[in-house]
């Protein structure tokens, strides 16, 4: 099942259920009012299934989405495929120890990545930092988590990273991911009784310039070194909360060093099982 956030015709900000090429807006009540709301519930699906909906709406380039998130935070994790560690390892040799240990210890990497207002939807701009010169997306399976810290559905993320500015002191890692539309959620969320293997979850990354596809790569969550439910073990550890979260679960797929995004690019990013996430890139 897929549950979107999206803009009705008279600008209100609307959950819906997507079906094939169709939009259904549902009527929310007091108990069950906002996504957040289906998330936390104890069968987020069940829950979807017993609101009322409304006349179906056409999905086209007309429909104004917004990305599937309310007031959750939004984490990532570093270093979960091998080929995140070798290109980690190439940004600086000061920080290739660091990179190489991480992938092999116990503890992952996590950190802070956004709030909901640095975050962007389907078809809105995704921002390269003014200050950095080495740029790139990384496409990621995200965990939509609920407030109890069970997984209950997928969605498409990108974690997009200066990487000149992390390759030049690790320590600068908040400034390399978090700031204004730094990452990207969308266009929906796929809710699950049970998630899919892993392996089955293939993740493919298209960028295009000028209207030519620049790069095009795929990998598969069966690469990473960590499962879904470590990653989310070790993030509710002494910590809490209240309205759930995003947990972007790293990158298979990094462009080689002598690529970096552009003002105009255009990232799509493809999840089985969820969708096309598709963003323009702007600069300054």
């Amino acid at each position: 099942m897929k549950v979107a956030k999206f803009f009705d015709a008279s600008d209100t900000i609307r959950v819906g259920l997507v079906r094939e090429n169709e939009l259904f807006p549902l009527v929310m009540t007091d108990q069950i009012a906002s996504l957040s709301d289906l998330i936390a519930h104890s069968t987020p699906i069940a829950a979807a299934e017993s609101l009322q909906t409304e006349a179906a709406i056409e999905i086209d380039e007309q429909l104004r989405w917004l990305p599937p998130i309310d007031h959750q935070e939004v984490w990532a994790a570093g270093v979960t495929y091998k080929r995140s560690q070798t290109a980690r390892m190439e940004e600086s040799e000061a920080a290739a120890s660091c990179y190489d240990r991480v992938y092999n210890a116990d503890r992952p990497e996590l950190f802070f990545k956004a709030t909901p207002h640095r975050v962007s939807g389907y078809g809105q701009p995704l921002r390269i930092r003014s200050d950095a010169s080495w740029n790139v997306p990384e496409p990621e399976i995200t965990l939509v988590i609920s407030p109890q810290m069970r997984i209950v559905g997928l969605t498409v993320g990108n974690d997009m990273s200066s990487r000149d500015i992390e390759g030049e002191n690790p320590l600068y890692l908040p400034q390399a991911k978090c700031y204004d539309q730094c990452a990207g959620l969308g266009p929906w969320i796929t809710l699950f009784d049970a998630l899919p293997p892993a392996d089955s979850i293939g993740v493919d990354l298209q960028i295009v310039r000028d209207g030519q596809t620049v790069f095009d790569q795929q990998t598969s969550g069966g690469q990473m070194a960590r499962t879904f439910e470590n990653l989310v073990d070790w993030l509710a550890r002494d910590n809490s909360f209240p309205a759930g979260a995003f947990l972007m679960t790293g990158t298979g797929i990094v462009p080689t060093s002598d690529f970096t995004l552009l003002p105009g690019d255009i990232v799509n990013i493809t999840i089985d099982g969820v969708g096309t996430l598709s963003n323009p890139i702007i600069q300054g």
